[in-house]
């Protein structure tokens, strides 16, 4: 997700969550999307893979949060809620956990809610710029369900990279982190070239050309999303070596992300 937020949605422009869904084979997606999509597999045929990865290191991290005590989730470009999705997860653990599932576009927020309906009580679907922490944070449907006097598992799954160094995105995150409390989590994850730098290379080139460009980050450069946490093993590492249900799956070292969660003192 990127930009501001709107009422219209060009649906010739692909967007990086609706690319995301058809890439997990939903449908809530257009036909730029699938462009890209197609774009990716063609030039990466197991990314299929490493976008199931990063869905299933959610579901990891959020049921870790949950585990811990947490029962509040931010969800930021957070895209469609896929299930098992936060509220699913987090619910198998503590039943009246509550979330605000956060973006910027109209049309798969709007799709959030009809696939929510029913759990709106303890669950938001907030249209912001998630850029800007503070009126993100004082939006009133967010508010409605997340209190900022307790802990907050505030999530960045798959979003950072989609903001380069002009978005100063290193202080959006510590904004976020400033207006929780302590006990508070952060659960991340980013890619990375360290692993497969011409897979990194592809992505970016594809991504560009889409008019969405992926700012790759190195494990030193995304650990300072961490300064000030105590992260929890096995700290930040290859995303399938992060608490794996199991020994990871055929294709795991194609995961180009890096994934980590940590505990704000």
């Amino acid at each position: 997700m990127t930009g501001n937020p709107t009422t219209t949605v060009n649906t010739e422009i692909p967007h990086s969550a609706r690319v995301y869904d058809y890439m997990l084979g939903g449908t809530d997606n257009f036909e730029a999307d699938r462009r890209v999509g197609d774009d990716l597999i063609a030039a990466m045929p197991w990314i299929r893979g490493v976008v199931r990865a990063n869905r299933a290191f959610l579901g990891r991290a959020v049921r870790f949060a949950a585990e811990s005590g947490v029962g509040q989730f931010l969800d930021l470009g957070a895209g469609l809620p896929t299930s098992p999705s936060t509220h699913e997860v987090a619910r198998q653990v503590i039943p009246d956990a509550t979330v605000a599932y956060v973006d910027t576009d109209p049309i798969l927020l709007d799709h959030a809610r009809k696939l929510l309906t029913g759990g709106l009580d303890s669950t938001a679907v907030v249209q912001a710029d998630v850029r800007d922490a503070a009126a993100t944070l004082n939006q009133p449907e967010l508010r409605r369900v997340i209190d900022l006097d307790k802990p907050v598992a505030v999530m960045l799954i798959g979003l950072m990279h989609l903001f380069h160094d002009a978005d100063d995105p290193y202080d959006m995150v510590a904004k976020y982190l400033a207006a929780v409390p302590s006990g508070s989590m952060l659960l991340f994850s980013q890619f990375t070239a360290d692993f497969t730098p011409e897979t990194a290379g592809e992505l970016q080139r594809i991504s560009s050309e889409a008019g969405e460009p992926v700012a790759m980050r190195s494990r030193a450069e995304i650990a300072r999303f961490f300064d000030g946490l105590d992260i929890v093993e096995p700290g930040l590492v290859q995303m399938p070596k992060w608490r794996p249900d199991g020994e990871p799956s055929d294709g795991s070292e194609h995961v180009f992300l890096y994934a980590g969660v940590a505990r704000k003192p």
